[in-house]
């Protein structure tokens, strides 16, 4: 497939998790300049939000030591990082909104829905468990790590849709990141990307833009949805 085709049945949803169910991409990068302060390492929010988002985070954590010349060791790190996101999660974690109306409706349709997340599963199902998520996905986690292959790289999409038993010309993968719009892309499956305005346009034909999980909603009532069920 090489460009968005609206006449195509629409049998599967693949989600990114965070930034795109869950709000929780501030969240995580408030986790990222508190672990880097214990070192007295001084992290803009910002510049974390612009460039850290939907990417490996051993690379983000190893390519930040770099920088700064900190030799601390992932065994370290990321324990740390993980910890300090689940008490921000914890505290701070809901749903995109509009998130739990669009996964009835789909439900409802008998559309098969999955989650593909560069994260491993625990983070995945610490954070949809929380914002009451989780019932939507059982047994339907798809994590970077089992695929051993990470966005933007098309593995962890064809192994969500391998899993899902779902045609990839039948499947849907709605995305918050750049880097998970360009695993859309490279998988060759039909994919939307969610910019609430703040982030760079992408302009691709397999590729649509929306800016709310309303618009979202809209789109795929608009999409001939394939009842998985039937």
């Amino acid at each position: 497939m090489n460009l968005f085709d609206y006449d195509t049945p629409l049998s599967c949803v693949i989600f990114d998790c965070d930034g795109t169910l869950v709000d929780s991409e501030v969240l995580s990068q408030m986790a990222m300049v508190d672990v880097f302060a214990h070192y007295d390492i001084v992290l803009d929010l910002q510049e974390c939000l612009d460039n850290f988002q939907g990417g490996k985070l051993a690379d983000i954590l190893l390519q930040t030591c770099e920088r700064y010349g900190l030799l601390i060791s992932l065994d370290e790190l990321e324990p740390l990082y993980r910890k300090k996101c689940e008490s921000l999660f914890k505290t701070h974690l809901t749903p995109i909104n509009g998130v739990p109306d669009l996964l009835n409706m789909l439900e409802e349709a008998g559309v098969d829905m999955c989650v593909a997340s560069n994260g491993p599963v625990e983070k995945m199902e610490l954070s949809l468990g929380m914002t009451g998520l989780l019932s939507h996905f059982t047994g339907r986690l798809f994590s970077a790590f089992d695929a051993n292959s990470w966005k933007p790289a098309p593995d962890l999409l064809h192994y969500a849709a391998m899993n899902m038993a779902a045609p990839t010309d039948q499947c849907l993968f709605v995305d918050d990141t750049i880097l998970g719009v360009q695993a859309g892309v490279n998988a060759g499956m039909r994919t939307v990307y969610l910019n609430e305005g703040k982030k760079m346009q992408i302009d691709h034909p397999l590729v649509t833009c929306v800016s709310s999980i309303k618009e979202l909603k809209s789109l795929m009532a608009s999409l001939p949805l394939s009842n998985s069920w039937a």
